[in-house]
Order: C-alpha cells, then sequence, then structure tokens
C-alpha cells in the first residue's frame, strides 16, 4: 500500500528540471515557517530545581558600577502558531519579512521575587524594589514586517 501511495505521489509530481527566472518568478506557493514554543524557566517542581537564582543587568554610571539584580526568575510560557515568511511588497520594492504574531501565548508563574540595585551582584539581596507575577491568555493578530532599503 506504501509502494502504490509513494508511486501515485511522485507521478503527480513530475520530474525535476531547471527553471530559468522568467520561469521562476511565475512560480506560486505557500512559504514560511510556523512554530509553537513551551518556556519553562526555573521550574520549582523539577528534580534539583534552584531555589536562588538570579539575573543581573550592569551599568556603569559617574565611575560606579551598579546592578539590576532580579531574584528567582521563573514561570512558563505557551505560544502557538508564530510564523516567519517572506512577502513581495505591493509597491513593488522588493520583499519583506513577515513575522506573524502568535495566535495564543498562555503564561504561567511568570515573573521574579524580588528586584534590587546593588553594588555588587553576588552580595545577598536585602532590598526589594518589588515583585511580579503574570498568569493569564493574550490573544495576538497582525505581523512585524522588516525590510531594508
Amino acid at each position: 500500500m506504501a509502494a502504490l501511495l509513494l508511486a501515485a505521489g511522485s507521478a503527480s509530481a513530475g520530474a525535476l528540471r531547471v527553471l530559468d527566472d522568467q520561469e521562476l518568478a511565475q512560480v506560486s506557493a505557500q512559504d514560511g515557517i510556523s512554530f509553537a514554543a513551551h518556556i519553562s524557566l526555573n521550574d520549582p517542581t523539577l528534580v534539583g530545581a534552584v531555589s536562588d537564582s538570579r539575573l543581573s543587568l550592569g551599568f556603569n554610571g559617574d565611575g560606579q558600577n551598579r546592578y539590576i539584580v532580579f531574584k528567582n526568575v521563573r514561570g512558563k510560557v505557551d505560544m502557538f502558531a508564530v510564523s516567519l515568511g517572506v512577502q513581495t511588497r505591493s509597491d513593488g520594492g522588493g520583499d519583506y519579512i513577515a513575522i506573524g504574531l502568535p495566535g495564543f501565548v498562555r503564561y504561567t508563574n511568570l515573573g521574579f521575587e524580588s528586584l534590587s540595585v546593588q553594588n555588587d551582584p553576588s552580595a545577598p539581596v536585602t532590598g526589594n524594589l518589588g515583585s511580579l507575577n503574570i498568569n493569564g491568555t493574550v490573544s495576538l493578530q497582525g505581523q512585524v514586517r522588516l525590510w531594508s532599503h
């Protein structure tokens, strides 16, 4: 049965042949890719999970180093149907890259335990400028379009 299906598929596709530029310009087909993602950051339910993690961003101003420290960044993000493709501009100015926004995004306990500004990123966190915890879903439509001149 599989051999019969394979033979039928190859017969309808035709033989491969070289196309010149004019023939290639007339080809029309679907292109691009779509993907889904499940991102899990510092999941405390996993075996061997880290209980004291940090994300530090360093800055130098007036000769002093300062660090923004996010303590215990964690959470889950589920994203469905982000697309990436090449489209032709309607003004005839060439092609552009179209990044399709995800139709569904779910956030589960995404955030951080505390935010502080410190001179030493590895010193104990003593201050707390706030925390963040996001739970919810988002539905998006549209594209981000990128092109060059």
